[in-house]
Parts: structure tokens; C-alpha cells; sequence
């Protein structure tokens, strides 16, 4: 184990921008979670499933490539219809079919889509204050107004607080980052109480979710279960974290035909190959191994329970995830309480977590649940900060 510092890249050249649009030199991009190279790293700040995608997947992309320089000569399919229909079969208990699903390159790309395709309207966007950074971003770039609703005190979503005129509202269910669920009967009671307004439910982690209203009767908490109830739901969906397939850039939406169509007509005047043969071919192989699927995400939550537990045990104040990874808040027993401190400690031994310097948040960290070798370390690393 090595405990060589973890350096940043090196910085950028400086830009002139007088070519620059307004627009391009007004924007404030999204900054993803970094990626640094390093031998011993433990990466435990992006999200990404420990482990590997299906077996399956890369037996069907290595067919493909066996067979030879066709295979990519060729524009993909552009409407993924295999695809499509695979992720259909998934929900056809709840009556989805192929007009039903949406696919693009990942989940962020899916949401600029609904972003243009619903939002660009004279009434605002409703969005928790607290939730996935990338939506700010959005809204910035397609000229939407975003109001932001304040999360309650323990950091949940008080769905009243959305009753107001809106174009929309967007919610990251489990949220980012704090990993808390919203239950479909809030759900259904925003999309009940919006019937002029799209409302998108961004289910990233929902896969890792093991708590819902419902759940007692043995349905999951995915809001896909109410697209046939309501024609002004979208709920995004991504190969990225219970597939463990992020190096693919596969993502999904569910929603009434029609709305699908306004996505459809939307990707195909910016970027009609969204995904292409190896992304499809590896995600439909991904679809249908539902038993690896079941496995890795039950391994998935056994971890995280671990993780909040251990850090319980140190003095951290864990809410209770249902997503890949905790939210925590420091002890001042460690570092005085200071969470950027302790993650620069941290890094200093090769472990990365994320910190957010935003209000409300600056004392917690967000931590991906990792292998079980490298949780062990992050709790080794810990303990001797007390």
C-alpha cells in the first residue's frame, strides 16, 4: 500500500476567449468528480460500482470487433430499437413498451434533452436546493429559470413545498448527495398536482434503493411503475452505476409515447447516433443477465450498510443512503470537524472522497461505497485521524 500524495493535474494554459460566443464565455460548466491517475488509488469520489459489469457485456462487444473493421464501418442504429425494447421488457408488468423508452449517451445527455425539450418555458423549473449539480448547469445553458425549493432540516423532500406555478420540476430520487428516497405517493402527488407541467424523476441509483411506500407489498420504489398513470412523468435511468457500465455512456428515459417522441425529434436535430454498436450491443447484453444485475446490487447494499456503520462507530452522523455511496457528517473528534481537512487527509494517503464547500453541506462528505478491501482502508485511515 502506498501512501505517496495524489498530485493534481497540472494547470491550463491560459485561454483567450475573444472568439468566444457570449454564451460559451458566460457559461459555469458542471465539474465531474476527479479522475486522477495513481497506482494505490482508492477512488472512493465518483460513484462507480466496485465491480465489473456482467461477464456478457464484454463477450458481446468482443463479438462484435471479432468481426473485423464492418462491424465499425457502419452508422449504428439510431433509434437503439433493440435496445429499446430489452429495457422495455424489463418494466412490462406496468405496460411500458418500446414508445415507452428513450435511450442517449448517458444520463446527462438524456437530461439536456428533457431540459430543451420541456423547460424552455416562460414559468420556472422547481429543483431541491441541495441535489445534482449538473441541473444549475442546464438550466444556465437552455436559458431555463430554476427556482431552487429548500430541503427540510433532515435533508428530505417536503413535496408541498412544490405546490406553486411551475413549467416543471426535477428530482434526483434517491438524492444526490445525501442518498435519501422519495416515496412514490409523494411522487404520485406531484405529478397528480402538476398535470401542465413535466415532471422528472432522475433515477441514478435507484437500483440500490431498498425502501419505498410501497415496499412492504414487494414493489420497487421506481417511479417507472407510475408512467402509465400519468402522461406528464420522464424518469431518467443509467447503465452507469448498477451496471457498472459509466465507460459506456448508456443512459434512458421513461415516459408517456408522446413525450418520448419530443425527446426523439430533439436528439435527432443535435446528435442522431447517440449511442453507438458497442454501447448498445454491451448494454442489451447487461439487460438481459438480470440475475448478475440482482447479485452485484445486493453486494452493493450489504457494503454500504457496512461503510455506515463503521462510520457510525467513529462519531459520523450517516444518513440513511439508498443510493452507492453516504453522506456524512464529520465528528470533531476528527480534525476539529473540519470535512475539507479530512479529506485532504485523505488524499494525502491515496484515498479519494468528495467534499462539497457549499452551505449546508460543507461539513459532510460524500463517500462512494468501494470494494470492501478499500472501505476497510478508508476506516483505517480514519481512525488514525481521531
Amino acid at each position: 500500500m502506498s501512501n505517496t500524495p495524489v498530485t493534481s493535474a497540472q494547470p491550463s494554459p491560459k485561454i483567450d476567449t475573444r472568439l468566444w460566443s457570449t454564451k460559451a464565455r458566460n457559461l459555469s460548466p458542471y465539474v465531474p468528480g476527479e479522475q486522477p491517475k495513481h497506482d494505490h488509488l482508492c477512488k472512493l469520489n465518483t460513484n462507480e460500482n466496485p465491480y465489473p459489469p456482467s461477464p456478457k457485456v464484454g463477450q458481446a462487444v468482443e463479438a462484435i470487433l471479432t468481426n473485423g473493421a464492418d462491424a465499425l464501418r457502419l452508422y449504428p442504429d439510431p433509434e437503439s430499437d433493440g435496445l429499446r425494447e430489452a429495457l422495455a421488457n424489463l418494466h412490462h408488468e406496468h405496460g411500458i413498451d418500446a414508445s415507452n423508452v428513450f435511450v442517449g449517451n448517458g444520463s446527462d445527455e438524456v437530461l439536456a434533452l428533457v431540459f430543451a425539450c420541456f423547460f424552455m418555458k416562460e414559468r420556472p423549473l422547481l429543483a431541491p436546493d441541495i441535489s445534482y449539480s449538473f441541473y444549475p448547469v442546464y438550466a444556465e445553458t437552455f436559458g431555463v429559470h430554476m427556482v431552487k425549493i429548500p430541503l427540510s432540516d433532515d435533508f428530505s423532500i417536503d413535496s408541498d413545498a412544490y405546490r406553486q406555478p411551475c413549467c416543471g420540476i426535477i428530482i434526483a430520487n434517491p438524492n444526490a448527495p445525501t442518498g435519501l428516497l422519495l416515496g412514490l405517493d409523494a411522487i404520485r402527488k406531484l405529478a397528480s398536482e402538476h398535470p401542465n407541467a413535466v415532471v422528472v424523476i432522475d433515477e441514478a441509483y435507484i437500483d440500490f434503493a431498498t425502501d419505498s411506500d410501497e415496499s412492504k407489498q414487494g414493489n420497487s420504489p421506481s417511479a417507472v411503475a407510475l408512467v402509465k398513470e400519468f402522461d406528464n412523468l420522464v424518469v431518467t435511468q443509467t447503465f452507469s452505476k448498477s451496471r457498472s457500465l459509466a465507460g459506456l455512456r448508456v443512459g434512458m428515459a421513461f415516459a408517456d409515447a408522446s413525450l418520448i417522441e419530443a425527446l426523439t425529434r430533439m436528439k435527432n436535430s443535435f446528435n442522431s447516433y447517440p449511442l453507438d454498436r458497442l454501447a448498445q450491443a454491451g448494454a442489451m447484453a447487461s439487460v438481459q443477465d438480470e440475475a448478475y444485475f440482482a447479485k452485484v446490487c445486493q453486494q452493493v447494499i450489504t457494503l454500504r450498510e457496512t461503510l455506515a456503520s463503521e462510520l457510525a462507530k467513529l462519531g459520523f452522523e450517516v444518513l440513511p443512503s439508498q443510493a452507492n455511496f453516504v453522506f456524512a457528517k464529520v465528528p470533531t473528534t476528527l480534525l476539529d470537524g473540519d470535512a475539507e481537512a479530512v479529506a485532504l487527509a485523505l488524499r494525502e494517503q491515496g484515498i479519494i472522497v468528495r467534499h462539497f464547500a457549499k452551505p449546508r453541506i460543507d461539513e459532510y462528505l460524500r463517500i462512494s461505497v468501494g470494494t470492501s478491501e478499500q472501505l476497510k482502508r478508508l476506516i483505517e485511515a480514519l481512525k488514525v485521524l481521531v
